[in-house]
């Protein structure tokens, strides 16, 4: 497995491989960050376990993702927007000095050498699609559309699903920690179905609140 050095942007959420997604750079270590990696314009990102986001000080998951910068605007108030995509998955060997900021030894993580399965992947795209529809009832004014072109390759596709269903943060860190793709569908498949009722029950008491953080 390829071992390299990374910055690394520790966040309260998962991004995942193939994953688009926006992201606010505001702290000064995090702009030095964005300079250092201009010729490569990738950092790696992994979820905080426990700690706050802003300041340092937090605990970190070995397991991540390298993010790779599809664009970024600079904003009046010196805050940066960043547009990232998710590469691939990696596993933190070695957590190094955070100064200037995160950096850490990490090595590509593999998924298992098997092909998806078309039918278990045909499944669940149709359970994360359902509970999508359920959302949108349940919280019409918070759920976001996603206007994703889902990719015709299965390895992408499942990946896509992953970024799609809507799930709590350890849950999302239990899909990516999973190297196999058929047990990451699995475990989706099973995530839908309990969401599913958490939705029906909300919409029946006409709750608005996500059942899940």
């Amino acid at each position: 497995m390829k071992t390299q050095q990374l910055a690394m942007f520790p966040l309260g959420m998962v991004v995942f491989p193939h994953q688009v997604t926006g992201l606010c750079i505001f702290e000064s270590r995090y702009k030095k960050m964005l300079d250092d990696i201009s010729s490569s314009n990738q950092f790696g990102t992994c979820l905080i376990e426990r700690g706050p986001e802003v300041g340092g000080g937090d605990q970190r998951t070995s397991v991540g993702t390298i993010v790779q910068i599809l664009g970024k605007h600079c904003l009046s108030d010196g805050k940066t927007l960043i547009m990232v995509e998710g590469i691939s998955c990696v596993e933190v060997a070695t957590w190094l000095s955070d100064d200037p900021y995160p950096r850490a030894v990490a090595k590509e993580r593999c998924c298992d050498d098997v092909s998806v399965d078309g039918t278990l992947l045909k499944s669940t795209e149709s359970a994360v699609r359902a509970l999508r529809t359920l959302q949108s009832e349940v919280m019409a004014d918070q759920c976001v559309k996603t206007n994703c072109e889902m990719d015709a390759d299965p390895w992408v596709r499942s990946w896509q699903l992953c970024s799609m269903t809507p799930m709590s943060v350890l849950d999302q860190f239990k899909v990516l920690s999973l190297s196999n793709p058929n047990d990451r569908l699995r475990l989706l498949a099973e995530i839908c179905c309990e969401r599913y009722g958490d939705y029906q029950r909300m919409l029946a008491t006409d709750v608005t609140s996500p059942p899940f953080v």
